[in-house]
């Protein structure tokens, strides 16, 4: 363990007075890059009018996300090279500087500019906020701060979109982004005292191989990116771009994974591609519920949002639950219990596309997944640190990351492009998309036992 912030007694709970503010501070940081991610998207619209930039509406969304996978990688091999307390400050500075420049746009480009901006310090933070758990944070609470940043998503998933609908109608689209780094510097400030004790590994210089490490992660950015382009265009253009872009990140993707991936080696390969193959399933069913109930069941936008929001609170109830449960004797306990929930709940809502199943199943069904990943991710999380030498945290860390963005780009962009193939998706699209969905989530239950290494 690389607990460094350390006392004479045992820290045993999160909000004990040594790890109060730090827990205080990273949570709320968490808080900040969920309600920004999702705040964005409600703002969006509004931005391109005003700035005349619906050209670069696609842009606006994708480059953030091909720059945040080069982030993420940087931020792993810095934060092992010099621990994560450097990569943290510059992710916070470059996400403060990115929002003021889209807040402060007079153009579309240079609010693209500050999107990508915000993006590479939204990657460089999020991974080097797990290397400070795993640093800071005795095993036996990782769990728990894990299912903190579990409802530090869930709660913005429930509220952000509303309030930033009303930031953008009383206050103007700037202040989605403007408000935002008023609470984030002060969110930093708690977390600073802390970071002070946290071992830097003092390395002279870059790991082995981590410039063609991030030549690989350059070339999985741009294949991400063109992934999420094509995956909004509609008919035959986006068959092209998809296939260049999925045979991109084939090529790209499997050098930042650690090795044994493709063959799901036991430990930390497996424990990676079980968190992959989970967003991808809730990720790609969560797109094609509003649409399957308001063309097919006639619900109105609110009504159906309102279903994914069960799914929202499901998560965070299951990640409350699995934050208080006593360890399980073994690791694979949790991330089986999660995949099998969603499994069975995402094959629940696929039932719903058939008039005489009731709406209600395919709600429950969407809670039942929305428990499983509340059971799962955090355990998964607290997985990849504990197969972590303390020197790979970092690397390891940014890999989870990475394989969750990248399993649902990619099953985004293929539903997408199911979608768009016809005049009008009918019930056996919904059912063919939400079925691949159940497949990642039933692969995964057969691949779970494969998270404990081999003795």
């Amino acid at each position: 363990m690389t607990a460094t912030v350390e006392a004479a007694t045992p820290v045993a709970r999160l909000y004990d007075p040594r790890l109060r503010a730090m827990t205080v501070g990273i949570v709320a940081l968490v808080s900040l890059l969920a309600f920004e991610a999702l705040a964005v998207g409600t703002a969006m619209p509004t931005v391109a009018r005003a700035l005349d930039g619906l050209s670069l509406y696609a842009l606006a969304f994708g480059g953030p996300f091909a720059v945040g996978v080069l982030a993420m990688v940087l931020s792993g091999i810095w934060s092992d090279a010099r621990g994560p307390r450097a990569p943290m400050w510059a992710g916070v500075g470059l996400f403060v500087v990115g929002l003021l420049l889209a807040g402060s746009a007079t153009a579309m480009g240079q609010l693209v500019v500050g999107r990508a901006v915000q993006g590479l310090g939204s990657g460089l933070l999020s991974v080097a906020l797990y290397v400070v758990v795993g640093q800071a944070y005795p095993e036996e609470l990782r769990r728990k701060v894990f299912a903190a940043f579990a409802a530090a998503w869930v709660v913005p998933s429930l509220v952000g979109p509303a309030v930033a609908g009303l930031i953008v109608e009383h206050l103007g689209w700037r202040w989605v982004f403007l408000a935002v780094p008023a609470v984030a510097v002060p969110a930093a400030l708690l977390v600073q005292p802390g970071l002070r004790s946290l071992r830097a590994p003092g390395a002279a210089g870059l790991p082995a191989g981590a410039l063609t490490r991030i030549g690989w992660a350059a070339g999985a950015g741009v294949s991400a990116a063109l992934l999420h382009h094509g995956g909004q265009q509609r008919g035959a253009s986006a068959v092209p771009l998809v296939l260049v872009a999925l045979v991109g990140l084939a090529v790209c993707a499997p050098r930042l994974l650690p090795a044994g991936f493709l063959r799901a080696a036991r430990g930390l390969p497996t424990v990676i591609g079980l968190r992959g193959l989970a967003s991808a399933a809730f990720v790609g069913a969560e797109v094609v519920i509003p649409l399957m109930l308001s063309r097919e069941r006639g619900f109105t936008p609110t009504a159906a949002g309102l279903v994914l929001t069960v799914g929202a609170l499901a998560w965070s109830a299951g990640s409350w639950l699995q934050g208080r449960l006593p360890a399980p004797r073994s690791s694979a306990t949790l991330p089986r219990a999660g995949l099998a929930c969603i499994t069975l709940g995402t094959t629940t809502v696929a039932l719903t596309v058939w008039p005489a199943v009731p709406v209600a199943v395919g709600v429950l069904g969407w809670a039942v997944a929305g428990a499983g990943m509340g059971l799962l991710y955090p355990s998964l999380s607290v997985l990849t640190l504990e197969l972590s030498a303390p020197d790979e945290q970092g690397r390891n860390s940014s890999s989870l990351q990475l394989g969750d963005s990248l399993f649902a780009a990619t099953v985004l962009a293929l539903t997408g492009a199911v979608l768009a193939a016809g005049a009008a998706p009918g019930p056996a699209d919904y059912a063919g998309t939400l079925g691949v969905a159940a497949a990642c989530a039933l692969l995964g239950l057969l691949l779970a036992h494969r998270v404990t290494p081999s003795r």
